[in-house]
């Protein structure tokens, strides 16, 4: 018999904030968090100067924990702490039984590390290597230094999945404690900013290059939109057998109901909507609703022609209605690896809250979207039982999570 799966904690490290309340009244404020980056005007093959940086300073570990990190795994590791606090796990035994893992992923690992790394081939010196370079630069840094940060002994995945790996990890972690593996995972995303994150899409024609008026992009599903702007930061859920949260009296925030993903099978960067309708649908199948019980969808949205046309489609389709839909990152560009963390978790807790945050800057929805509920002006409060958060990557990894608050029997 399969277990039931909820979520006793959270936490994210974005533009937005670190904490709900400042969030919160980042998003009722429509902060846009996108900024010109003069250091990317060196760059003059790249046409975008633009990206959502955190301000993050990490706190003061003990260098003997942190000294195989680079920014990326600093920030999930930072994010999974305060994830862990607010699930009211700090320094339990419950985190070192062999019952907890962690599924965490990033599209790569620190880029000054990497750039270490390789420099020998171009040097043909050894002088910038060392015995963390490795570490700070393997794509599973996170995952690897989490564990060993707070002595985890169950089971570890690596979800490096390019955009989809904070949403690839919540789902496998769900998996894990639904099939009776684990009582406890902890799951998330991370990526840090680096201008090479910027020249992936910039080669693709991708980004948005409104450089003189970084406030008004990226506006996904809008007529005028011109492409993604790359952002930063780290996302983790805490994820937990209900029965194990509910005999230690935890908080619970979300039951996760639903999981679907699969892989497109057609090209490395062009969307298929027929095959994103259908992991839609495979987490709607596992959640055993019915289409229009989605109350709410937080969307990609990366402000691309395709795949928001793409998108929209496979959203409609799936669900049979125009549901209420926005995504987050018209206000702190595409986290990348992040995303799919920092999205559920905030989807949440807009659920818990009652209001859901407006597309910022979509003023005039392009005709070729499909007809779907696209929230503007000041947000719109829906008392929602089921939401749904879509996360699609590269190599045509789509992946779709469905939570359900927690008081609805």
């Amino acid at each position: 018999m399969s277990k039931r799966v909820v979520v006793t904690g959270g936490s994210c490290v974005s533009a937005l904030g670190q904490n709900w309340p400042e969030i919160l009244a980042n998003l009722k404020s429509k902060k846009n968090c996108v900024v010109h980056m003069e250091q990317y005007e060196k760059y003059t093959q790249m046409n975008t100067k633009l990206a959502a940086p955190v301000n993050f300073t990490p706190p003061n570990y003990p260098r003997q924990k942190t000294r195989g990190m680079g920014r990326v795994a600093l920030m999930a590791t930072y994010c999974t702490d305060s994830a862990i606090k607010n699930a009211g796990l700090s320094g339990s035994a419950l985190l070192q039984n062999g019952r907890c893992g962690v599924a965490y992923g990033s599209s790569m690992g620190n880029v000054d590390a990497l750039l270490d790394f390789f420099s020998m081939l171009t040097s043909d010196k050894c002088d910038g290597i060392n015995a963390t370079t490795y570490i700070r630069s393997m794509p599973q840094t996170c995952a690897v230094n989490i564990g060993v940060f707070f002595e985890l002994t169950g089971r570890i995945i690596t979800t490096n999945t390019a955009c989809t790996s904070g949403s690839m990890s919540i789902g496998y972690a769900y998996e894990a404690i639904k099939n009776g593996q684990q009582d406890i995972m902890i799951a998330g995303g991370a990526d840090e900013l680096s201008p090479t994150s910027s020249a992936v899409f910039d080669t693709l024609f991708a980004t948005s290059t409104k450089n003189e008026t970084p406030h008004l992009t990226p506006r996904a599903f809008d007529k005028s939109r011109d492409g993604l702007v790359v952002g930063e930061g780290a996302g983790t859920l805490i994820l937990e057998e209900y029965e194990h949260a509910d005999a230690r009296g935890a908080e619970i925030y979300a039951e996760i109901v639903g999981f679907g993903t699969n892989t497109d099978g057609f090209h490395i960067t062009q969307p298929n909507r027929d095959t994103m309708q259908i992991a839609l649908e495979l987490a709607i199948k596992d959640a055993s609703i019915s289409p229009d019980k989605i109350d709410y969808v937080n969307a990609h949205g990366t402000a691309t022609d395709r795949g928001d046309i793409a998108e929209s489609h496979a959203t409609y389709n799936a669900l049979k209605k125009s549901v209420p839909i926005s995504t987050l990152k018209n206000y702190i560009g595409h986290t990348l690896g992040a995303c799919g963390a920092i999205e559920a978790w905030l989807s949440i807790m807009m659920m818990r809250e009652g209001w859901f945050a407006p597309n910022i800057n979509s003023d005039d929805i392009d005709a070729e979207c499909a007809s779907l509920d696209y929230i503007q002006g000041e947000g719109k409060k829906i008392n929602a039982n089921y939401i749904m958060s879509n996360n699609f990557a590269f190599g045509g990894i789509n992946t779709s999570l469905i939570f359900k608050r927690m008081d609805l029997k």
